[in-house]
């Protein structure tokens, strides 16, 4: 009650209550006397808004009716709006029967149509209310989309469900949608309507009514629908090339079968088995503010999101260089359209190319190197191993030697936990890049690397291909049972980055504290779940082996290799045995590795996969090769 006198909003509906009470008591009086009051009546109906006024007030008051959230009325708030007003209406009778018993020239109608007007009036007033916060956005501006510029969308099933998506896009104006009709294969509801909207027909002339009425998109509105449903469902709608979504049903989610999360985009943090790391972005600033800033690989799912988080630290310059014309052209307009970052170069190429990055680095002089460009792809590099070695270990050491060169103040080498014990060869070529990371020290560049698990939601990775396998409806190919992954999402991979670079030191590589790896299979099954369905009922999972170069586990941490602990308690670094770029070790160690790159290269350049897999592991003596996939060339 004292929250409720306090709320401005409570005296400002009495007023606007009041005023209308006036004015439906005057509109009852013209109408009954055919908008012709002589004197006598004037001064009855100043008597009675007298009486009427505080009288309806009180009753409206105790019917609660100046508690309730306007912008949320609905139908059971206009039946207590009717009640309040039929019980004022009433008492207001009684009252004049009982000291005036309707002598002295009072007309019952005049009360009666009082009691009507005073309910559409404030029942009229409580919908604008409501009609003008629903064309509201969340930042609470008022927004309203023209019917040409909505899409136009069917609705598939005419039950409960359906009605309540219909009446939701009827009553939010800011959502950009116009229902055209619906379908359903029950003949019984064919030509009649909801809301105005009428039934078209059935899934089987769906392809026609897509065609005639220039559909844009379907919502599937059958909660209760089987597996096999809705799979004949999405298979019709693939046929139309309509786009499409499903969505569950209230009940569904009230009671448990259906989480809420079912709702929205499925969240990739859900899945990783840990709360996501947050890192410390203090020190970052400091080296980072007014620099010139190269990023390789921008257009990647980390490189992008590294761009990303770059531009928050308003650096001088912000270079951009990827070997994907479509990658390149994405990020460049994010950051020009979206995050209004003006101050970039974008260079098409690639970083093998020593001709071009001495240019770049001539002309622009990045004091900050993040190196995220990297075929990455284990079964193609598994049949294309001459590629990990021109892009990913020839293209790593011309951009090593070049920040060398060119004195940038830092470089990180964004590697991978394959590197580790490796099986393949994309993770044996990340393994060389880090042993080469270490003869380039000691030189005024600070040299360090980081290491990742698998990146959810990155280009390639599982949880993109689980999605779409679900919107297929199945079935989920997992690749053995007991496989296991580490994982991180991309904006933790991105500060990872940052982070490494502010700590680094040089020689060190970075790893962030995974947790323990997930299972595969618990990660299929979960996000088939927070899709709205049953794993192995709804949509099947099937195992198709290991691929070329895959192995069950990965590993963080390979043998010799000790942990040091850092300022940030979620990040470990590994060191290497203390050897600077001056000892004679290192010095021998990078004469003997010169050698056997040369000899990589050459059998690269005559794409000799055997002789690759050979030098590959010559040089990491703990890679062991899967057996030889199919040669392609």
């Amino acid at each position: 009650m004292k929250n409720q006198l306090k709320n401005p909003h409570f005296y400002l509906m009495l007023l606007g209550d009041a005023c209308l009470f006036a004015v439906a008591l005057t509109f009852a009086y013209l109408f009954r006397f055919e908008f012709s009051l002589d004197d006598f009546y004037v001064q009855q109906l100043k008597r009675m808004l007298i009486l009427i006024l505080p009288l309806k007030l009180c009753t409206f008051f105790l019917f609660d009716l100046y508690k309730g959230m306007w912008r949320y009325t609905s139908t059971r708030d206009f039946w207590r709006l009717l009640q309040a007003s039929a019980t004022s209406t009433l008492i207001i009778l009684a009252f004049i029967f009982v000291f005036y018993r309707f002598a002295g020239g009072y007309s019952r109608a005049i009360f009666v149509m009082d009691g009507g007007l005073s309910f559409l009036l404030t029942g009229g007033l409580r919908m604008v209310i409501r009609t003008l916060y629903l064309r509201k956005d969340r930042n609470g501006q008022t927004v309203f989309i023209p019917t040409a510029q909505r899409k136009r969308i069917l609705i598939i099933g005419a039950g409960s469900a359906g009605e309540k998506i219909l009446r939701e896009i009827i009553e939010n104006d800011h959502l950009p949608y116009l229902v055209i009709g619906f379908i359903d294969d029950d003949r019984k509801k064919y030509g009649r309507s909801i809301h105005g909207i009428p039934v078209l027909g059935s899934l089987n002339g769906l392809a026609k009514i897509v065609e005639d009425e220039q559909i844009k998109e379907i919502l599937i509105a059958i909660p209760s629908a089987t597996g096999d449903q809705i799979r004949r469902i999405v298979e019709t709608c693939k046929v139309c090339q309509i786009a499409y979504k499903t969505l569950p049903g209230m009940g569904e989610i009230i009671d448990g079968r259906v989480s809420l999360k079912a709702l929205r985009d499925v969240n990739y943090e859900d899945l990783l088995g840990r709360s996501p790391v947050q890192l410390d972005m203090e020190e970052i600033q400091g080296y980072l503010d007014n620099k010139t800033i190269l990023v390789t690989g921008c257009g990647g799912s980390i490189g992008a999101e590294l761009c990303r988080q770059i531009v928050r630290f308003q650096p001088k310059n912000l270079i951009l260089l990827d070997a994907s014309e479509s990658n390149l052209f994405h990020i460049e307009l994010e950051l020009c359209n979206k995050l209004r970052y003006d101050r970039y170069k974008a260079i098409l190429g690639h970083v093998q190319d020593e001709k071009l990055m001495t240019s770049v680095f001539e002309k622009y002089r990045p004091q900050v190197v993040f190196h995220a460009a990297a075929y990455k792809h284990v079964p193609m590099l598994e049949k294309n191993p001459w590629e990990a070695v021109f892009n990913n270990i020839t293209g790593s050491r011309v951009l090593m030697g070049m920040a060398l060169k060119h004195r940038a103040e830092r470089f990180v080498l964004v590697s991978t936990d394959k590197a580790v014990r490796p099986t393949n060869v994309m993770g044996a070529s990340k393994r060389v890049t880090e042993l080469l990371l270490q003869t380039f020290q000691n030189g005024g560049t600070r040299f360090m690397a980081v290491r990742f698990g698998n990146v959810v939601g990155s280009s390639g990775s599982v949880i993109p291909v689980f999605r779409n396998q679900i919107e297929q409806g199945g079935p989920v190919t997992v690749t053995h049972p007991e496989v296991r992954r580490f994982f991180m999402t991309i904006p933790e991979a991105a500060q990872l980055i940052l982070q490494a670079g502010a700590l680094g030191q040089g020689g060190e590589i970075f790893i962030l504290k995974m947790g323990t790896p997930v299972k595969i299979i618990d990660m299929a099954r979960d996000l088939i779940r927070l899709s709205g369905r049953e794993p192995d009922k709804d949509v099947k999972i099937a195992f198709i082996g290991l691929r070329d170069g895959e192995k069950l586990c990965e590993e963080l941490i390979t043998v010799g290799e000790g942990i040091v602990p850092t300022k940030h308690e979620k990040i470990m670094v590994l060191r290497n045995d203390g050897q600077t770029g001056a000892s004679p070790a290192l010095q021998e160690w990078s004469a003997l590795l010169d050698a056997r790159l040369r000899e990589l290269n050459e059998a690269a350049a005559r794409f000799d996969a055997p002789a690759i897999r050979r030098k590959l592991q010559e040089i990491v003596p703990e890679y062991t090769p899967s057996p030889p996939a199919t040669e392609i060339l």
